[in-house]
């Protein structure tokens, strides 16, 4: 069954505080990267612009693209490529990932953009390389020295130190981060040379482990932290306590909610499939994963197709029969094996809040190995 409703019918008209932000980026964001799009050689619509060039129209692309993001760039940079690659009319990331990390960046493509909050709220899991004896404004190598020590910790100095950074803790954002004051980005005034007052605020940290004593300047950390950590501020805050002072020299995402280096391309991966489906040798589909990939925590209900029918008009869908669920709360319902709605299940009934609309380029059955 083919279901074409606009979502509109059922979403609320008021501003969704979590939903991401829908990157608006330029594909001129991405100059400088090869962008090779198969899909042109599909027949595709396209418009003559000024001066001879040509854009070709926007597709529906529903998934998730996991990029390994190489260090370097930015994560708006890396949505604007992969945004171009798929020739894709929306798209948004889940979680900003520092220009000089590498690692999981999970991409939102077309529908998948619906499900970003899902993604940002899960866990994360970071290895990390702090290099002892400076401080620096930036809390990593990109920015000024403010602070020095020839103090260097011992490994069973910093082992005792761990647990005080796991669980529920403070966290003070570092001045270059993205929170915002007075609707400006701290990093923004940083950048002018302001120094803001950042009130600290809890996070979860639920692992914190040192893995390799690299040398005396250098050690190597694994953590896995809930939403709104900031691992530069915990090699700051740790250097400070151990009197040597510390930055980050080295980060690598490697969860991100659902998501771990198994699902992870590199872009020069990505741009290879690209070549190969302009020869008609592959499809960039065999590169995403489901929409449904991000919701792993949330239970399925299959629903009949006279059940999805309504529920795709944002009716409510009565819950009756031995097979009814009897517990309340969140699921996402399918029909005949495709991803439907988001929905409500209380009081009996099923109440959709999210309706997905997936025609066009989705995940390949599955996702074929070196990619």
């Amino acid at each position: 069954m083919n279901v074409t409703s606009p979502d509109s019918a059922i979403e609320p008209q008021t501003t969704d505080s979590n939903a991401p932000a829908e990157n608006k980026s330029s594909d001129a964001a991405a100059s400088g990267t090869r962008h090779n799009d198969p899909r042109q050689q599909q027949g595709g619509k396209q418009q003559r612009q000024q001066g001879g060039q040509q854009k070709r129209d926007r597709r529906d692309v529903h998934g998730w693209v996991i990029l390994d993001k190489p260090i370097g760039m930015t994560s708006t940079h890396a949505v604007a490529v992969l945004k171009r690659l798929f020739n894709a009319k929306r798209a948004g990331h889940a979680g900003t990932l520092d220009p000089l990390a590498s690692g999981g960046l999970p991409i939102a493509l077309g529908e998948a953009t619906k499900t970003v909050p899902f993604v940002m709220d899960g866990r994360k899991r970071y290895r990390f390389t702090v290099c002892w004896g400076e401080e620096r404004d930036t809390d990593d190598t990109e920015g000024k020295v403010t602070q020095t020590s020839n103090a260097r910790p011992s490994v069973d100095a910093i082992r005792a130190l761990l647990p005080q950074f796991t669980g529920t803790i403070e966290q003070t954002p570092p001045q270059y981060s993205a929170i915002k004051i007075q609707g400006e980005r701290a990093y923004d005034l940083a950048r002018d040379g302001e120094v803001v007052p950042l009130a600290p605020r809890p996070v979860e940290i639920h692992e914190l482990t040192l893995v390799e004593q690299i040398d005396t300047d250098k050690s190597v950390f694994e953590a896995e932290c809930g939403k709104g950590t900031y691992v530069r501020a915990l090699a700051r805050d740790m250097g400070r306590i151990l009197g040597s002072y510390g930055h980050i020299c080295a980060l690598r995402r490697t969860i991100c909610g659902p998501f771990t280096e198994a699902d992870m391309i590199p872009l020069a991966d990505l741009e290879a499939l690209c070549d190969r489906a302009a020869s008609g040798e592959g499809s960039l589909a065999d590169a995403l994963l489901p929409v449904e990939t991000a919701l792993d925590d949330i239970p399925a209900l299959a629903v009949t197709r006279a059940d999805a029918a309504r529920l795709h008009r944002g009716q409510a869908v009565l819950l009756r029969g031995r097979d009814a669920p009897i517990s309340n709360g969140t699921v996402y319902a399918t029909v005949g094996g495709r991803l439907l709605a988001l929905a409500e299940i209380g009081n009996g009934e099923l109440i959709p809040k999210r309706v997905f609309n997936l025609t066009g380029l989705t995940a390949s059955s599955g996702r074929k190995e070196g990619v």
